[in-house]
């Protein structure tokens, strides 16, 4: 088990925590984290695409010519596939992209990204980013700079630390998720992942549970 300096606002160590090995010095299988990145990505697909059979086109119900005697193959409508404006064949229509990923599955995958970020020093923990009352965008990016260089971060707060949230909603360099929301996908689109104190220990307590439960 190792650990990591807890800083503020100012980027000055205020206590330290530890990275348990179950958590952050899971083996990565890389198999496992893709399977569930795909799901994960399928689920966000809508799945609304639709394309019109020929059936479904608007007009076509005058046949176009007569059916025999001028020396062209017989038709019935002009919405038949072959026309311009004419049905689709075979096209795409309404369907569910989800995949089902039982839960160990996420939480492992999760386990293993967390564990790559963290053997890269790619994990920090933060008491606070933001010391005033009211929310701060300005002074809230400035204690990150402190905290990380990245050029893309991923910030984990806990779901009632509204002021941190606003603060930070509309920074185009930082991504924001509460600790229930934390997911692979996540963890490895962005450089650097910084948890609050109240965050990162609820990651930790639900992801060693579940790591419990597994084995």
């Amino acid at each position: 088990m190792s650990t990591i300096d807890v800083l503020d606002a100012s980027g000055a160590k205020s206590g330290t925590v530890d990275l348990p090995g179950d958590v952050f010095g899971a083996k990565v299988n890389v198999p496992l984290i893709h399977q569930v990145v795909v799901a994960q990505l399928a689920a966000r697909r809508q799945g609304t695409h639709k394309a019109k059979t020929r059936g479904e086109v608007s007009g076509g119900g005058k046949k176009p010519y007569r059916q025999k005697g001028t020396g062209r193959a017989r038709q019935g409508s002009t919405r038949a596939p072959q026309f311009t404006g004419g049905g689709v064949v075979h096209g795409p229509v309404p369907r569910d992209y989800s995949q089902r990923t039982p839960k160990k599955m996420k939480a492992a995958a999760l386990r293993g990204a967390l564990s790559d970020r963290a053997s890269g020093g790619r994990i920090h923990v933060v008491s606070s980013l933001v010391t005033s009352e009211t929310p701060k965008t300005r002074a809230a990016l400035e204690a990150l700079r402190k905290v990380t260089q990245a050029r893309s971060v991923l910030v984990v707060v806990d779901e009632g630390d509204e002021l941190t949230w606003l603060s930070l909603r509309n920074a185009p360099e930082v991504h924001l998720l509460d600790s229930g929301q934390l997911n692979t996908y996540d963890v490895l689109c962005y450089d650097d992942v910084v948890f609050t104190q109240e965050a990162y220990d609820q990651v930790v307590a639900r992801l060693s549970q579940s790591g419990k439960e597994d084995a």
